[in-house]
């Protein structure tokens, strides 16, 4: 599955479009409260057996720090880890014992998941002066899209996110007394 998303500057209200015919495959819509973000849905534009519009098959609840799929949440920290190597910057993530390990990087503006890079997710955010900017694309090899999709779009989102935050207002340089509650969010 390669798809691309609609609104390049927000990777968290957009659609997910095929590359090779512009179909919509998915929907992310955040709800913000006076504090920041409340919540991500992820919806399937297209649902197999249903007759509505479209079924929301995961979730990010930002406030809670839960990660939701097809009904069923956990908290990122069980979900998330780093291994303990001082340079090593990449995390582990794992939807549940039973399933396989991911081991997710960001280098060169992408995003990249392995073991044997089974997914990407570009974000060239860098504004140029005189060219278009790319929209973010993200790729899923067979193997992830069978197992883990829904998980996987999730990591993705959420890990450009909080890697945004960071571009906007790292947190070694932001005070205790900002205002800005989104910043210190985990």
């Amino acid at each position: 599955m390669e798809v691309r998303f609609d609104n390049k500057a927000n990777i968290l209200n957009a659609r997910l479009l095929a590359t090779h015919d512009n179909s919509p495959i998915y929907t992310t819509k955040t709800n913000f409260t006076f504090r920041g973000r409340d919540i991500t849905l992820l919806q399937d534009t297209n649902p197999a057996l249903s007759t509505q519009g479209s079924l929301t098959v995961g979730a990010i609840h930002w406030k809670d720090k839960i990660i939701e799929v097809n009904g069923h949440r956990k908290k990122v920290a069980d979900l998330k880890e780093k291994k303990n190597s001082f340079l090593n910057r990449a995390r582990y993530w794992r939807w549940s014992a039973e399933r396989k390990e991911y081991e997710i990087k960001y280098s060169n503006d992408e995003w990249t998941v392995s073991p044997s890079v089974v997914g990407r997710f570009a974000v060239p955010y860098r504004p140029h002066l005189f060219t278009k900017l790319d929209p973010p694309l993200l790729s899923l090899a067979r193997t992830a899209l069978g197992e883990d999709e829904i998980f996987l779009l999730l990591v993705f989102l959420y890990s450009e996110a909080k890697r945004q935050d960071d571009t906007v207002c790292p947190r070694r340089y932001c005070s205790s007394i900002h205002t800005d509650f989104r910043c210190h969010e985990e």
